[in-house]
């Protein structure tokens, strides 16, 4: 008599290892914390224009009556100006609601850092992968272009497209000169890495059996340097929050009246000691989002990376 197959439930499906992934992370407590951490800031910047409005201000209306025009136009009342009527204070100088900025310019700062860590992510990995799994031709030229994009001063290039170009969309515009020159560094990591698995069994057994590249470059070499990419994606995330923050110092990055956390924090060194409270709330927020990214991607790679989880 032939066996019967077992039922399917207890057959390992495709996405088996992905049940796994959220089974061992849901048991992780840095785990739940940050996720409820960034879907916060995502919802907060999400829900932006609601909030707002709940409050009662814009991020661009002025409140004169509470700021003192003879103490230098200091917020009136304790922590920065924080009442009933500015749940986080005013800002010096024009009395803008420190809420309605933060929760506005949380829309700016994550839109930049994340559109903009797709784009390296995505255009890093596909070069890298392959560069190395091709090799010869494919892997000089790509290689040769990654060492001049990172060998290129980006800070300056950077600095000159936003002032030259002025009557463009600044927003689209920074995401993807960060983007550009962002690549490089992601591709050298997948490089390496599909360097070392190009030669492993079961890619040799995919070949022979007769997989053509691509299948053999989505199924069995990309889920083996997802770890490394995931790594290397929390630490992208700060660094373009920072890349923002940077230009908007230097005043070629967002312009006001549009808020970010980058330009409200470049524009609180001027109020760090009589005002600490206007420097503290869009760091603490920038903080947090940094952490939480950190930890949680810190997590996935302990679970995905497959030299800790497979032989």
């Amino acid at each position: 008599m032939t066996t019967t197959a077992p039922p399917a439930a207890d057959v390992p499906s495709g996405n088996g290892p992905w049940r796994l992934a959220r089974a061992e992370l849901r048991r992780r407590p840095s785990v739940r914390i940050s996720l409820l951490v960034v879907a916060l800031f995502l919802l907060m910047a999400a829900g932006a224009p609601l909030l707002s409005s709940l409050a009662g201000w814009t991020p661009e209306e002025f409140d004169k009556s509470a700021v003192d025009p003879y103490l230098g136009g200091q917020p009136l009342g304790p922590l920065g100006g924080i009442s009933a009527d500015h749940w986080l204070g005013v800002e010096p100088i024009t009395g803008r609601d420190l809420f309605a900025r933060v929760v506005h310019g949380a829309q700016v700062s994550l839109l930049i850092a994340l559109t903009a860590t797709a784009i390296v992510v995505v255009a890093g990995t596909a070069a890298g992968i392959a560069a190395g799994y091709f090799g010869g031709r494919t892997d000089t030229v790509l290689s040769r272009l990654m060492d001049l994009t990172m060998s290129f001063p980006s800070l300056i290039f950077m600095i000159a497209m936003m002032s030259v170009a002025k009557d463009v969309n600044r927003i689209v515009l920074m995401t993807a000169v960060i983007g550009l020159f962002g690549w490089p560094g992601i591709a050298r990591v997948v490089r390496g890495q599909t360097l070392s698995l190009k030669h492993r069994e079961y890619v040799d057994a995919a070949r022979v059996s007769g997989s053509g590249p691509w299948r053999i470059l989505t199924r069995d070499i990309l889920p083996g340097v997802l770890g490394p990419v995931i790594a290397y994606t929390t630490l992208i995330i700060p660094g373009m929050i920072a890349t923002e923050a940077a230009l908007s110092y230097l005043g070629v990055g967002v312009r006001p009246p549009t808020p970010s956390w980058g330009q409200m924090i470049a524009e609180s060194v001027a109020f760090y000691d009589t005002d600490p409270m206007y420097f503290v709330i869009p760091s603490t927020c920038l903080f947090l989002t940094v952490l939480a990214f950190t930890l949680l991607g810190d997590a996935l790679r302990d679970v995905l990376d497959p030299r800790s989880g497979r032989a």
